[in-house]
């Protein structure tokens, strides 16, 4: 599974969780929908028969049975729409017993779920606040003596706190129904066909903010009537305010709980994201604009584990220096000239070893000799460009600037020699190292490249290893390289020796810290 973002929970979303542990995994879930929008609404419903009451002026016996039957109404009405989410809930059930839903079944199930409170909603509200308020009107209409006009008065009266009370419970739905699409979000894959489907966040607001001012003006009127002077300003000013308060504290933290709660898990993924943790995912749990949000969040963070894992994988077949290079986009196509100390490195006697070892033994000979050589070349702050069959071509200088590159190049050399000695080989390697003007850039066509070095400087640097066989030495340098050198080091003179290519001897030294074999072949 996914590891997802989890925000601080609310209070709110605590109680959701505990309900949704006991008997959010049935189908039975539905009635726990019935009994929360149910509760809410019977409220709703009371309060409003309370405000017509303010209007005809009925005695409180009359006023009873009228809140009984709107109560009644209004339970049946809300278990019926709660009962229509059943089918996902036995939907969800079914997904959730499989060991391994497939992505489709999942993107099914959880499309389902985040659409189905607002199609709930859309296709039965309306009738829903029908079957309610109108056998209710009915009611006080006749038991309070109102006639045709008030009973056509008060239907258009309770329209505006139904209003009210179906964008409470829209909101309460989408609560309950977000441990069920935290679980589901687990498994969806990050490259979902997202479809909006439910309630966007403007029409969200467009439609709640109408309801909870319409409804307080209504409730401050029917408080407090009509009267005139200061006193009764201020009072008005007073059970106004009150009314907003009631009425936003409801509506509002559902609808910012709402906002606010997948900005924050989206922050808490992208600050994990920022810390390098590219498994973080947002769960999807809307289809709305914060759903395509989070979604879109999830696709650039699946983007981003995937170019870490290129990385990754050029670091394994390319220095890691190059890597970054070429993925900073700042490799000229052209090439740059750089002045730059070359280091060959072969092992010695190596035909023979080949001749009388397995295939396998010597790949597994050689990938053992060379991850003990390639930490000595990056401790040096050189690359390793290219690997050739038993021996190794480094580059200090390229593509990262060394003013001291001749000293790294040819301290690498003298360690590479001892770490290969001392290891569990069996293998001995001798190396050269050379200083001059080379190309660095991509090399290649057709697709492929490969950002190397070009130049005299690289041929000498091969050519001056052979030369080991010759001398003896375990590491020769050329004069070009000593004359570069910055710190105290002691070499020996080995005289020009004619190299393969040159027109004139070259001048090489051997570090005087590595004694000479005599012999060595």
């Amino acid at each position: 599974m996914t590891p997802m973002v989890r925000s601080p929970a609310s209070a709110r979303d605590r109680l959701v969780r505990w309900l949704y542990r006991r008997c959010g995994t049935k189908a039975s879930y539905w009635l726990v929908m019935a009994a929360a929008q149910g509760t809410s609404s019977v409220l709703v419903a009371g309060v409003t028969v309370a405000l017509l009451a303010t209007y005809f002026d009925p005695p409180l016996a009359e006023v009873l049975p009228v809140v009984v039957v709107g109560g009644a109404l209004t339970i049946l009405s809300i278990g019926y729409a709660a009962l229509r989410t059943r089918p996902l809930l036995v939907r969800f059930q079914e997904w959730r017993t499989k060991a391994e839903p497939t992505d489709r079944e999942t993107a099914e199930v959880w499309h389902l779920a985040a659409t189905n409170t607002w199609a709930t909603f859309r296709r039965h509200a309306a009738r829903i606040n029908v079957l309610a308020v109108v056998p209710a009107t009915a009611v006080a209409a006749w038991r309070w003596d109102a006639g045709w006009g008030g009973a056509a008065a008060m239907a258009l009266a309770c329209a505006v706190p139904a209003y009210y009370g179906t964008a409470v419970n829209y909101s309460i739905g989408e609560l309950l129904a977000r441990p069920m699409l935290d679980e589901i979000a687990e498994r969806l894959p990050d490259d979902v066909d997202f479809r909006p489907g439910g309630l966007s966040l403007a029409r969200r607001f467009k439609l709640a903010v109408p309801a909870y001012t319409t409804t307080a003006s209504m409730l401050t009127v029917g408080l407090l009537g009509h009267a005139d002077g200061a006193r009764a300003l201020a009072i008005t000013t007073v059970v106004a305010l009150a009314v907003g308060i009631g009425l936003a504290l409801e509506l509002t933290v559902l609808l910012g709980d709402a906002v606010t709660g997948p900005v924050r898990r989206i922050r808490v993924q992208l600050g994990r994201v920022r810390s390098g943790d590219f498994s973080a995912r947002t769960p999807v749990v809307t289809s709305d604009e914060l759903g395509e949000l989070a979604h879109d969040v999830n696709t650039m963070t699946h983007g981003l584990a995937e170019r870490e894992e290129i990385r990754a994988a050029f670091g394994t077949y390319m220095d890691r220096g190059v890597v970054d290079l070429i993925l900073s986009g700042e490799v000229p196509p052209e090439g740059v000239e750089v002045t730059v100390s070359i280091l060959f490195c072969d092992v010695r006697g190596f035909t023979s070893y080949a001749e009388q070892a397995t295939a396998p033994e010597v790949i597994a000979t050689l990938n053992e000799m060379f991850a003990a050589i390639v930490p000595v070349v990056e401790k040096h702050g050189g690359h390793v460009d290219k690997f050739l069959g038993d021996g190794m071509l480094a580059v200090f200088g390229s593509p990262r600037p060394l003013a001291d590159h001749a000293d790294r190049a040819v301290e690498a050399a003298c360690e590479i020699v001892r770490v290969v000695a001392d290891g569990p080989s069996g293998l001995t390697v001798a190396a050269g190292v050379n200083s001059g003007t080379v190309v660095a850039g991509p090399l290649g066509g057709a697709g492929r490249l490969n950002f190397s070095v070009i130049g005299d400087a690289v041929n000498v640097a091969a050519r001056v290893e052979a030369a080991t066989r010759q001398t003896g030495d375990d590491v020769l340098i050329t004069d070009a390289t000593r004359r570069l050198l910055v710190g105290d080091r002691t070499f020996e003179p080995r005289g020009g020796m004619a190299l393969k290519g040159k027109a004139e001897p070259v001048e090489l030294f051997a570090p005087r810290e590595l004694s000479r074999v005599p012999g060595r072949t």
